[in-house]
């Protein structure tokens, strides 16, 4: 636990991927579902890997501005081809695509961002695109006062048009929102536009046999060990 903080931000604004929900162990239950003959492990964090070097070729101007529902499918037909899936249907294609909009929180999001929201007005700050982290929300009962996504801004994390989009959205100081996330560039990021920060452990989001780093960093304003944690810290 950190230091009494100095000023209470009004606003959160959380990261989703990893911080929020289960990617890693969603994705790979359904593609064992799938029975494709293929690892839901190794096909999850190779779908997971093209994620930033696809956000990288709309950010470099390589594409234009692109949803991550369409980047998801461009990084998908690339898995299936790299572990040699070549039997599924569009439809079958299609609907794997939208596991990004099924996945499963983990065990005390929805409590943590209920207590949370008791003294707070929460967000979501997602790369994610607003149909998806819609779907999400109405799925698994994301309790959001407000989903705030890329596509609003037109400009993916660490873009500095996301974090102050934020404080301008909410009509407050960047100081007075806190970015909640499991990932520390991305924490960075959102520091280095004046915004608080929380770091949430996720030492299993890729899984077991990947277990993550969660040390702490001095530098973020928090340090939790999951949402339920962030809300007693904060006297939710």
């Amino acid at each position: 636990m950190s230091a009494p903080l100095a000023t209470t931000p009004q606003i959160l604004a959380f990261d989703v991927f990893g911080t929020v929900v289960d990617w890693h162990g969603s994705v790979a239950r359904e593609v064992e579902a799938m029975q494709l003959g293929v690892s839901g492990n190794q096909f999850a964090l190779a779908w997971r890997a093209g994620y930033k070097p696809a956000m990288q070729r709309v950010m470099s101007g390589e594409l234009g501005w692109t949803l991550i529902d369409d980047l998801h499918r461009l990084i998908l037909e690339q898995v299936l081809a790299q572990f040699g899936v070549t039997h599924l249907s569009e439809d079958e294609k299609a609907h794997l695509n939208l596991v990004w909009h099924r996945l499963a929180p983990w065990p005390d999001t929805v409590e943590g961002l209920t207590r949370l929201k008791s003294r707070h007005l929460i967000c979501s700050l997602s790369n994610g695109n607003l149909n998806l982290l819609t779907r999400m929300a109405k799925n698994i009962g994301l309790p959001w006062d407000c989903i705030l996504s890329a596509e609003v801004f037109q400009a993916y994390k660490p873009d500095p048009a996301t974090y102050l989009g934020v404080a301008r959205t909410f009509g407050v100081p960047p100081e007075q929102v806190m970015l909640v996330a499991a990932h520390q560039d991305d924490l960075a990021g959102a520091r280095a536009c004046g915004l608080q920060t929380a770091y949430i452990e996720r030492p299993l989001e890729y899984g077991e046999g990947h277990a993550k780093d969660v040390s702490a960093d001095t530098a973020n304003t928090l340090h939790a060990k999951n949402l339920v944690d962030l809300a007693t810290q904060l006297g939710c």
